[in-house]
């Protein structure tokens, strides 16, 4: 077999069922090693959506989505995707073509360093220089991402390496996963120490809590310690313990489960990434030990050092200190939390008597929370419709919300939602961008159509970046470079073979969301959106700076 041929094989013997790519000469020897694979190939649009898509499944599975790109601009164009997998903690395989290797240092055609371009947004960049070599790399790659805390990586394939002779290839296990334990006993004992001597113990639970694989050990040591506890917006959700959620935060410091969290003795975080909430707006001048819990340290901060640190498989470290808890919560710190829920779920039903047009976001939240079941998965783009959705849609399951919450890329929600189609075939779909959002990568409305992915796509329409104007008129009393152009979301439907629908008053919504998730095709709705209120998102705003 040629190098190409081994790379396909490889990727079969790891489990990888879908490649997101777009073709070109330096790379063609895989796309047609593919040929003869039970790996289905989805040509897509634009190589950022490519990585989106791959994105998506590392998100969604645990283990490496795949996009493979060609030199110069194909490898170029996957920075943003991979960027966004690595701050937030989603393992991902790019495999981008090279020019040949006589030609690696002259000024030819499509000739880049694609290992220097990628280094920054990956845990791992390094071209197969030899066919031999292949394997390693490919082992070494996928180890990187799917290992610790995931991210992406890139494996550089020059054309004559996937085109040189292998012959056999060497036998593996090639890319195997790294099994870890508990954090010490040491690390753990001392960590219960400190929770047991708080009274107004609160857990923050990051991205990586969210993992499927923690989903179980998350739920029992919750629900036994009976710690109240926050999420970040990647983070899990109300179904860990329903009974002890007070709220989500990130963004702007303003949120009922801040108020807890500003009281607090103690600060137990679990897979908590600072990307997610900067610790210097929550735990600034306040002398409450932190306790992390996470699978790699994390970094230093003046305004994050914590008292203990349980680094290892987060699961065990949960199971471990879950048995040496006693805590004994003070009832007054948990009846503010029950309040916090209380007013958490008023807001929300503040929405089903909200009416007309343009509609009002929380009319808008309580639909969608109408049609969402166990099974649906949700993919968030970024906006105002964001800050919305994060704050009052309740997740049932882990990772059943999608949101880039790291480096909050534009244009995540359609290809994300393709992608969730492909793993569950059968599950309702939902989709939510803003109308500026949407045009990032709306033409992979074709692609959608080409393999049969059917989803919902609901755009809150302001005809403006609105997420940036409220803030600049918040920071600056005045906007710039905000307001956009109209376009018709209904031909722009009809032109990519999918339905498109504009809504003239609230009461449309709710039916037509239901119908969607019935018909065979993309359906997108043009909601015109009232964000008059936006300003109460940002009320009582601690902090000076704004992101």
């Amino acid at each position: 077999m040629n190098g190409a041929q081994a790379l396909v094989k490889l990727l079969e013997q790891h489990g990888v069922t879908h490649v997101f790519g777009i073709p070109g000469a330096k790379v063609d020897s895989v796309f047609i090693a593919l040929l003869d694979s039970p790996i289905e190939l989805v040509l897509c649009r634009h190589e950022q959506n490519a990585a989106f898509m791959a994105q998506a499944f590392g998100r969604l599975t645990g283990t490496i989505g795949v996009c493979l790109a060609t030199s110069g601009p194909g490898v170029t164009n996957l920075v943003t995707g991979l960027a966004t997998a690595t701050s937030e903690g989603d393992p991902v395989l790019a495999i981008g073509g090279e020019v040949p290797l006589d030609d690696r240092f002259k000024h030819t055609h499509q000739a880049l360093d694609g290992v220097d371009v990628m280094r920054p947004v990956t845990k791992f960049a390094q071209s197969a220089l030899n066919v031999h070599d292949l394997p390693e790399v490919f082992g070494n790659a996928v180890r990187a991402a799917e290992s610790g805390r995931p991210g992406a990586a890139f494996l550089g394939l020059p054309k004559d390496v996937g085109l040189a002779e292998l012959g056999e290839l060497p036998a593996g296990p090639w890319g195997q996963p790294i099994s870890i334990g508990s954090a010490s006993a040491t690390s753990v004992s001392h960590a219960a120490q400190l929770l047991n001597s708080c009274r107004k113990p609160i857990a923050l639970l990051g991205m990586q809590a969210s993992s499927p694989q923690h989903a179980e050990s998350l739920q029992h040591f919750l629900q036994a310690a009976g710690i109240p506890y926050a999420s970040t917006f990647q983070g899990p959700g109300q179904w860990v313990a329903p009974d002890h959620f007070v709220g989500r935060v990130g963004l702007f410091r303003n949120q009922p489960a801040d108020k807890l969290l500003d009281a607090a003795d103690g600060v137990l975080t679990i897979g908590f990434d600072a990307i997610e909430y900067d610790p210097s707006l929550w735990n600034s001048g306040n002398p409450r030990p932190l306790i992390a819990v996470d699978v790699v340290p994390p970094d230093q901060d003046r305004a994050f050092l914590p008292a203990a640190e349980l680094i290892g498989d987060i699961g065990a470290s949960l199971k471990a200190l879950q048995a040496g808890l006693t805590v004994q919560v003070d009832p007054s710190f948990r009846s503010a939390a029950t309040a916090h829920i209380a007013e958490l779920h008023s807001t929300v039903a503040e929405g089903a008597q909200m009416g007309g047009s343009p509609v009002p976001p929380l009319r808008v939240v309580h639909d969608i929370q109408q049609v969402i079941t166990p099974e649906t998965i949700l993919a968030l783009d970024v906006g105002s419709h964001y800050i919305w959705m994060n704050r009052y849609v309740p997740a049932q399951h882990a990772r059943q919300v999608m949101v880039s919450n790291g480096q909050q890329t534009l244009g995540v929600a359609l290809p994300w939602a393709m992608a969730a189609r492909l793993l569950y075939p059968d599950a309702p779909i939902l989709s939510v961008s803003g109308d500026g959002g949407f045009l990032f990568t709306a033409t992979e409305l074709e692609t959608a159509r080409r393999i049969g992915s059917r989803f919902v796509h609901l755009i809150w329409n302001s005809s403006s970046y609105d997420m940036v104007e409220f803030q600049e008129q918040a920071h600056y009393g005045k906007v710039s470079g905000v307001k956009l152009g109209h376009y018709d979301v209904e031909k722009f439907a009809e032109s990519f073979g999918c339905r498109g629908h504009h809504i003239d008053d609230a009461d449309q919504l709710l039916p037509l969301i239901r119908e969607g998730l019935q018909q065979d095709v993309p359906v997108l709705i043009d909601i015109p959106i009232d964000y008059s209120k936006n300003l109460r998102l940002m009320q009582d705003v601690y902090q000076d700076f704004i992101h």
